[in-house]
């Protein structure tokens, strides 16, 4: 029972994570790092697809090994919410929500920038 429990959570976080790509303020990373661990304890194959993924898969890798998150996906995903905040402002969103967004983003972006960048590459 718990392993079917554990396989809907990470459906619907994997789910949320895809529509996360193009939803502003819906985080894409945090989702798919929830379904990759909610597969690894339900569906081993599901698992290893997420691994294998050319997009995700060194990302969770990253996570999992290392707690880290790459200097370019920490660039990314800092530059996107200050984009989304941008546009927000821009178009006028209601305060609450730039003020929603005023609170959230910066801890958010605090959080990813004090993660460890993970193992660096050899020199070839």
């Amino acid at each position: 029972m718990f392993r079917t429990l554990w396989l809907l959570i990470g459906l619907t976080s994997l789910a949320l994570g895809i529509a996360g790509v193009v939803l502003p303020l819906l985080p894409t990373t945090p989702f798919v790092l929830l379904a990759a661990y909610c597969f690894a304890r339900s569906s081993p194959r599901l698992h290893d697809w997420l691994l294998a993924n050319r997009t995700f898969g060194p990302l969770i890798t990253n996570w999992e090994k290392h707690r880290a998150i790459a200097p370019r996906a920490k660039l990314l995903a800092v530059l996107s919410m200050a984009a989304v905040f941008g546009i927000s402002f821009l178009v006028g969103a209601p305060t609450r929500v730039i003020i929603i967004q005023a609170v959230i983003l910066p801890a958010t972006c605090l959080f990813i920038l004090t993660r460890p960048n993970g193992p660096r590459k050899p020199i070839a």
